[in-house]
């Protein structure tokens, strides 16, 4: 498989959250690791703290892998966040900005990029962060038989370290999404002495030059990390720590909070209005996440181009997203939300809820008025049985499948087996990436693996448009009102990132893409 990054098919907790939000819901430690790490930090770890005080204390996800090459969930780059940093991160809209590297430039055709590091970066177990580092890291990123973000580095010719803090990396096609994508997974920098001495401990210990550094880990339990003094933006860094959780449950997560086991969490919306009872502070941040129903089209009914059409029509989006999220979110008739430089706003609502417009698309299509269909899903209850409801309403005979998460991925993105699936996508750092997660020939949440040629030439337009160009924008829009119009997918709601936390925590930065806490503090 190529790419197993989709949001919550892979991991327990967050598929648990994809429940919440859907209306439903023993471990080895790691070799010379310490001890919990519970409270502020002390001894050894708070002369790391530095000035630097409070642990947050995270009820969030736990990640696949603390591999950022084996990692198999696309949420688990907040997790991963923590540990690594890579050559730009995405500033709260999604724009890459400089992280290790202070800047990057292309030359004339696009076909070569030259990232310039800062100088005398470490990583946190203090060996030299390099320009030698950053190419074998990229270079086992593309290489490594075992890598998940392989089919993100195709266009990676070659690397090149010019000199100790210069990185040039040869495309063999242009391709201005690169700053982008070297900002999540792809482009987290790696220290070439763990992979180089034992790869596969990287998934339990992750070796990176992030603002914390992982100091005991029991799985499917908690992650305890400390501050890094050597990250190169430390300064920023306010908290002494962080212990991060597996996603609490929805009946016990005000409880968890009001009690101190957690000073931060994610809360579905039907527990917004309990948090605020209890005192505690909600914010709801815009994110890329927008749940989905991936369509087969090479399977019937949705072979039929009218079955697949009546589909659009046949659900009725606000009605589920107040189901799934107390009505936190927006209607989505795309893959990216309002504000965010992919959505275009002229596509409108091209297929409102429509009942009759959807049966009279059923009599039209080959399989008559009447089609059976099964709705694959690994939550049994809340959405998919909305779902289940609205289509028979408009005439298809519906069943409901439910798949163990483990099984979920292999099931339907890799066997391609099932007509209709309830899932969501997290987005992106690169647009482009997007794209080819959710439409392309290979995408993951495209498994009838069927794309208009219109689409592929726009897409590959994407790549081809400097970031930075005032073309950019409407190049993104035009692809994503292709896809809209041509593609399967039926977009629901967007699925925002709802945090509660104490009194003691500091407002958290409103990141579209990735969670970060510079300049969190804790009384």
């Amino acid at each position: 498989m190529s790419n197993t990054e989709q949001f919550g098919s892979r991991s327990t907790s967050r598929r648990g959250f994809l429940a919440l939000g859907l209306g439903a819901v023993g471990g080895a430690l790691l070799a010379a690791c310490g001890g919990t790490g519970t409270g502020a930090a002390t001894g050894a770890n708070a002369q790391l703290a530095g000035n630097a005080t409070g642990t947050l204390k995270w009820g969030w996800a736990l990640p696949t892998s603390w591999d950022p090459v084996t990692s198999s969930a696309g949420w688990d780059v907040h997790a991963l966040s923590l540990a690594y940093a890579g050559l730009t991160q995405e500033n709260e809209k999604g724009d890459a900005v400089p992280a290790l590297a202070t800047g990057w430039k292309y030359n004339a055709d696009g076909t070569q990029v030259t990232f310039t590091l800062r100088p005398n970066l470490k990583f946190s177990d203090g060996t030299a962060l390099d320009a030698t580092a950053v190419k074998q890291s990229i270079e086992r990123g593309r290489d490594a038989k075992n890598s998940l973000i392989a089919s993100q580095l195709t266009t990676v010719k070659n690397v090149t370290a010019k000199d100790a803090v210069t990185v040039v990396i040869d495309l063999s096609v242009p391709n201005y999404q690169i700053p982008n994508l070297f900002a999540g997974k792809t482009g987290m920098v790696v220290n070439p002495a763990a992979f180089t001495t034992d790869a596969a401990g990287l998934a339990l210990k992750p070796a990176g030059a992030g603002p914390f550094t992982l100091t005991s880990y029991t799985q499917n339990s908690k992650a305890v990390l400390v501050r890094n003094p050597n990250f190169w933006n430390a300064d920023q860094i306010k908290l002494a720590g962080v212990e991060l959780y597996p996603l609490p449950d929805a009946a016990t997560v005000v409880a968890g909070l009001q009690s101190g086991q957690y000073n931060l969490a994610q809360i579905p919306g039907s527990e917004i209005a309990a948090a605020k009872a209890a005192g505690l502070s909600v914010q709801v941040i815009p994110s890329l996440v927008v749940a989905t129903l991936d369509v087969n089209a090479a399977l019937p009914p949705f072979d039929d181009p009218n079955a697949a059409l009546a589909l659009k029509y046949a659900v009725d989006r606000k009605a589920l997203l107040q189901t799934a999220n107390f009505g936190y979110g927006d209607v989505a008739y795309q893959p990216f939300p309002a504000g965010y430089v992919g959505n275009d706003p002229a596509i409108g609502q091209p297929y409102a809820y429509d009942p009759a417009k959807a049966k009279a698309l059923l009599a039209q299509s080959k399989y008559g008025p009447n089609p059976e269909v099964t709705i694959t899903t690994s939550v049994a209850t809340g959405v998919p049985e909305q779902v289940q409801s609205q289509l028979q309403a408009v005439g298809f005979k519906v069943k409901i499948e439910v798949i163990p998460a483990a099984q979920f991925t292999q099931i339907v993105y890799v066997q391609h087996s099932r007509a209709l699936t309830v899932d969501a996508f997290a987005g992106r750092d690169s647009a482009a990436q997007a794209f080819q997660v959710l439409f392309g020939q290979q995408g993951l949440m495209n498994p009838g693996r069927t794309v208009p040629q219109e689409l592929l030439d726009a897409v590959n337009k994407i790549t081809v448009t400097p970031l930075d160009s005032p073309d950019y924008p409407a190049v993104l829009q035009a692809a994503t009102a292709l896809a809209v119009k041509d593609m399967p997918n039926v977009f629901l709601y967007t699925v925002p990132r709802i945090l509660a936390r104490s009194s003691k925590v500091s407002e958290i930065p409103a990141y579209t893409v990735v969670q970060r806490f510079e300049g969190v503090t804790i009384k």
